[in-house]
């Protein structure tokens, strides 16, 4: 296909028409008595009208023409947090295991399997992380979400996102982020994995960048937005748009492919961005920055400085900390992180961690370096050093408490029993005769 065209920019005021129709945008006036070319005039709205977050669109039929929504199949979608008992424990898993397309045939959203998450729907407080796994576009099926904002990590092959806004390619080591109410269907050319954070009433932002400065982390150029364009397709058969409304996926038929919008301006779209445009900041004296200095995007809770969600990457970058264990040391956090790799191998555990796996940590459950690890790098001889080239891991890091879901802990049969023994080779080195030596002076 064609190379795709984007616009530039995060959160900006942007306008686009499909070239076919020029002028499809009235001017002056966002519902004139007769739009140009006889269109519809609709608005998308993300928050409340006193919030500046919306969309006004000229579309050939509008979006509530279709036959009235029924359950449907939910497979593994889920917000019921209750399922199985909460389990503190460290836990991984190996990689998700993609269904054969000659076995049978699973699109994006009837690969859709929650893994985690915690909070409310309906009040607009939460998160989850679900795990998609497919084989097989979407065809005249498309889906939008009523509860919360996607953020889609592809781990392994690429998708062809159409959406009301335009069209969009993203590959593994992209992401991109489809916001409430987003009418989206996902075209793949292989059997194809990757993450999703859902999160529920907020939207996400580029983290506060404070004495950083101007520069810095994901620069907002670098984000892209697609362009209109529009497909006036009849479909005799009808076309099905899947709603996941309240946690429960429901569907209805209408004549026409959804993604009939001429023209569109506003704030509110979807948007990608390729993690390798992350600009790295990074301790060059001796210890650790905090893992913040690596967020990608925030969706920001009611308090100040903390979280409903952060997206977090670990990117190739340079190591020069002196008299320093480098890797990430041994903690215990009030936050819940779900770790994900999209590929190559993460520097604190090397094996067992596996590109289209995952690990959780839960709030105040301690974690860190395997045994080999810690023994490698508290001898290695510091000198600057490339990290993680050619690896990108990631995490989604919550300030609530995540619970696993049945398909998380017992169904997807990918949860690694044997994660906890990468520690037990941890032996003391404690010679309370013999001090250390000092730290920088």
């Amino acid at each position: 296909m064609a190379t795709l065209q984007y616009i530039s920019g995060f959160g900006n005021e942007c306008a686009s028409e499909d070239p076919r129709c020029p002028g499809a945008l009235p001017e002056g006036q966002n519902n004139p008595q007769v739009c140009p070319y006889n269109l519809y005039a609709e608005q998308l709205s993300g928050s409340a009208f006193t919030c500046p977050r919306s969309t006004n669109k000229r579309r050939i039929l509008p979006s509530v023409s279709h036959k009235p929504f029924e359950s449907t199949d939910q497979g593994h979608v889920t917000n019921n947090w209750d399922e199985v008992d909460p389990d503190p424990n460290q836990l991984r898993w190996k990689p998700f295991e993609i269904p054969k397309a000659s076995q049978k045939k699973v699109d994006f959203v009837s690969g859709l399997h929650t893994l985690c998450g915690a909070g409310d729907i309906r009040s607009n407080n939460g998160l989850a992380v679900h795990i998609f796994l497919c084989n097989t576009s979407m065809g005249d099926r498309c889906f939008y979400n009523s509860d919360g904002d996607f953020l889609i990590v592809p781990q392994k092959g690429k998708l062809l996102i159409y959406t009301e806004f335009g069209k969009m390619i993203v590959q593994p080591n992209e992401i991109c982020v489809i916001q409430r109410g987003m009418r989206f269907s996902v075209d793949v050319f292989e059997e194809t994995r990757g993450y999703i954070l859902e999160v529920y009433g907020v939207h996400f932002e580029l983290p506060d960048l404070g004495p950083i400065g101007a520069n810095g982390l994901a620069n907002p150029r670098d984000f892209l937005i697609p362009v209109a364009w529009y497909e006036d397709r009849q479909v005799p058969g009808g076309y099905t748009v899947i709603n996941k409304y309240q946690g429960k996926l429901f569907a209805a038929k209408q004549n026409v492919s959804p993604f009939n919008v001429v023209a569109w301006h506003g704030n509110y779209t979807p948007y990608k961005y390729n993690l390798e445009n992350f600009m790295v900041i990074n301790a060059v004296a001796y210890d650790h920055a905090d893992p913040s200095i690596f967020t990608v995007l925030t969706a920001k809770s009611l308090r100040p400085g903390v979280a409903i969600a952060d997206f977090v990457i670990f990117p190739p970058r340079w190591g020069v900390a002196d008299k320093t264990f480098r890797p990430p040391y041994y903690h215990r956090n009030c936050m819940s992180e779900f770790m994900g790799l999209i590929k190559g191998h993460y520097e604190a555990k090397e094996g067992g961690f596996l590109p289209g796996g995952g690990s959780l940590h839960s709030t105040m459950t301690p974690h860190g370096p395997d045994a080999e690890c810690f023994e490698k790098a508290s001898k290695a001889k510091l000198v600057p050093e490339r990290i993680a080239d050619g690896t990108m891991a990631f995490m989604f890091e919550s300030s609530l408490s995540m619970a696993v879901t049945k398909w998380g802990l017992k169904t997807s049969h990918c949860l690694d029993d044997n994660y906890y023994k990468c520690w037990e080779p941890l032996k003391s080195h404690f010679t309370p005769n013999s001090r250390s030596p000092a730290g920088p002076k």
